[in-house]
């Protein structure tokens, strides 16, 4: 059922289908891929149709033909201006190609709508195009692998290379709703090229470096518990880093106090001397020069303090990793702010200064981007103690990065509050001389999270997130204790329905966008949520296992071979056609970057097959037709999964 043994239709096959229908060659446009994506077949032969009617070259008319977003327009359309024939009048012209239009085994003749022209595919031969395409092809089906190559004509010159930096969060800080789309959104994105063909290098940059870890290790000596470190690292330090924070706010309002007295006396004509010492005093043993020198000893290579700052780092990676495999996420690279060599950085502020890029300022270092535009702004590279800010660190990690991955591309995965700091990193790369390398960075951005809160009410950590709403599922599935009987691991199910249904609602509407997080409504069986796609995908699994307890050779049958011709019903028709444009669906997928596209596809697909199971039953048919009804399930549920996997789901098959 799984398709694991997976052996996609090839050139050949598709020809010897098309031979049985009436076309003797295989309908082939440039840079077309007929053996992966049905719809370039036809987009190809359509354009060769149109070309002998107007004679024009097929080439030029296949970038005109797009695909509907209803059936009911056809499944191909072509809006005829876009031809760009010169003194025609559309509409006239339009009713002509629609008459002179060829006979064809593969589509209808054409339907005038306007000054367009709607193309609706027959559906038998569709069908035989389809079905095997998905069958065969198992988990590979929807992807077109060439994408991924620098040269298609040339596959020896390798695959392109990509960077997606997602999460990123800060060691020791809540794992904010931030944190949570940019791990939901990276790890799709990710998915999507590693399906694609590219070489897929996942990073997470995280949040590990400056006085903050100072403060850390002070906090450490003071409130910290070997033994709660090593249970739960993230949550210790983040412990300890309130109740450091709050003894270093405790301080800055005891100066502040301080200072008030200080002017009181000071009206009065009276000595402040005993007052100011006391603020010094406070000041030289307080939280904060502590920290500050904590992070001197740091910077200076100190090994006691590094190799303290080093475990609180590698404790948090490893129950980073732990959390992120709940959500089917992995990565090739932990990185971070501590990683950029100071080289690096001392390379950044060299080249921006050699290229006049950078100016002194108030003894700052900045550099005025408004020139280039004045949303740009002045940037701070430099402040004026001599620290360098993020810029200039960012400036070094693209460097580092190009020469140890030699990357083609590098994704940003970064809420839309950094849009700012991302184009002015990018506007600085391409002032300094290196528009090529500012060219193969991309900031994708996304909205903010509202209503989201946890037991503690405070930090936001994913791991209570997924606790929550995975608590919540256990409790709806509770509720059908029947059902609740038959799962084998109820907790592990009720975990992953959590996450999917935090995972889906996430990506239900473009990224730009903010949404609710709204507990009661990701976690419903009912509407397009997780849970539903979860149910979507058991049901479909239930056919198999149901058909094949009724018939048990059916378990050996190749249903590639199965009479297909006999899916006939509109109810057949139009799950085939949902699962033709599953490759047209990952082909603009990775234009737009959008989950949501994806989304959408797999719950008009869900609901498509929803609609089938009354007026297409499996079990008590007559043989033939139960195997061919059968295929069409197992097609379907082999879409869906793959479209799950694709989203970063794990798809259920029992709930």
């Amino acid at each position: 059922m799984d398709a694991s043994k997976s052996s996609p239709v090839s050139i050949d096959d598709i020809s010897a289908t098309l031979k049985t229908i009436g076309l003797d060659t295989v309908p082939q446009q440039p840079n077309t891929y007929p053996a992966l994506n049905p719809f370039d077949i036809y987009r190809s032969h359509v354009a060769e149709l149109v070309a002998q009617v107007i004679g024009v070259e097929a080439s030029k008319i296949y970038p005109a033909l797009q695909t509907t977003t209803k059936t009911d327009y056809g499944d191909l359309q072509l809006a005829v201006p876009a031809l760009r024939i010169k003194g025609k009048d559309m509409k006239e012209f339009t009713k002509e190609i629609a008459e002179k239009f060829p006979d064809s085994p593969l589509v209808l003749p054409p339907v005038v709508s306007g000054i367009a022209l709607q193309f609706f595919f027959k559906p038998e031969p569709l069908t035989s195009l389809v079905m095997p395409s998905v069958l065969k092809s198992g988990s590979a089906y929807g992807w077109n692998t060439n994408v991924g190559l620098r040269d298609p004509a040339d596959p020896a010159a390798g695959r392109k290379k990509i960077i997606v930096e997602f999460s990123s969060p800060n060691i020791a800080k809540p794992f904010h709703a931030g944190h949570l789309r940019s791990t939901i959104i990276g790890g799709f994105i990710a998915n999507l090229h590693e399906g694609a063909g590219w070489d897929v290098i996942r990073m997470n940059y995280l949040g590990d470096w400056g006085k903050q870890y100072g403060v850390l290790a002070i906090g450490f000596d003071l409130y910290g518990s070997e033994e709660e470190l090593v249970k739960n690292p993230i949550g210790h330090l983040y412990d300890v880093y309130v109740k450091i924070s709050k003894k270093a706010a405790e301080e800055a309002d005891l100066i502040k106090s301080i200072k008030a007295d200080i002017v009181g006396l000071q009206e009065k004509g009276e000595s402040t001397a005993e007052l100011e010492a006391r603020i010094q005093k406070v000041e030289a043993e307080g939280v904060d020069q502590a920290a500050r020198d904590y992070f001197k000893r740091m910077v200076d290579g100190e090994q006691v303090a590094l190799g303290i700052w080093k475990r609180f780092r590698d404790l948090s990676i490893e129950k980073y990793k732990q959390t992120y495999a709940r959500l089917n996420i992995r990565y090739d690279e932990y990185s971070g702010e501590s990683q950029v060599k100071d080289e690096s950085m001392d390379l950044a502020a060299k080249l921006m200064h050699e290229k006049g890029v950078s100016e002194e300022s108030d003894g700052a270092v900045i550099v005025d981007l408004t020139k280039y535009s004045k949303k740009l702004g002045k940037a701070l590279v430099k402040k004026k103690d001599g620290t360098s800010l993020y810029l200039t660190r960012d400036i070094g990690a693209i460097f580092e990065r190009l020469e140890k991955f030699k990357f083609d591309r590098m994704i940003y995965v970064v809420a839309s509050q950094q849009d700012l700091h991302l184009a002015q990193l990018f506007k600085i790369v391409e002032a300094i001389g290196r528009k090529d390398l500012a060219e193969k960075c991309q900031h994708i951005n996304f909205g903010m999270v509202m209503g989201m809160s946890t037991r503690k009410g405070t930090a936001k950590f994913l791991d209570d997130i997924l606790r929550d709403v995975g608590e919540k599922m256990h409790e709806v599935m509770r509720t059908n204790e029947k059902k609740y009987q038959q799962v084998d691991d109820p907790e592990r199910t009720a975990d992953i329905l959590g996450i999917s249904a935090v995972m889906v609602q996430d990506m239900r509407g473009k990224r730009i966008n903010h949404y609710t997080f709204d507990m009661e409504l990701m976690t419903s069986f009912e509407g397009d949520t997780g849970p539903y796609l979860q149910y979507a995908h058991a049901r479909l699994c239930s056919i198999y296992r149901k058909a094949v307890e009724a018939v048990p050779d059916v378990a050996a049958v190749d249903l590639t071979t199965v009479d297909l011709t006999l899916l006939k019903e509109p109810h057949a028709v139009d799950l085939v056609r949902q699962l033709a444009a599953f490759p047209d669906v990952i082909t603009t997928t990775l234009k737009t970057l959008e989950p949501t596209t994806v989304l959408m596809y797999l719950f008009k697909m869900a609901h498509s097959s929803s609609s089938s199971y009354m007026h297409l039953q499996v079990v008590g048919q007559e043989r033939e037709v139960m195997l061919a009804r059968l295929a069409l399930y197992v097609a379907a549920r082999r879409v869906l999964h793959n479209g799950m996997r694709l989203l970063g789901l794990d798809p259920l098959e029992r709930m």
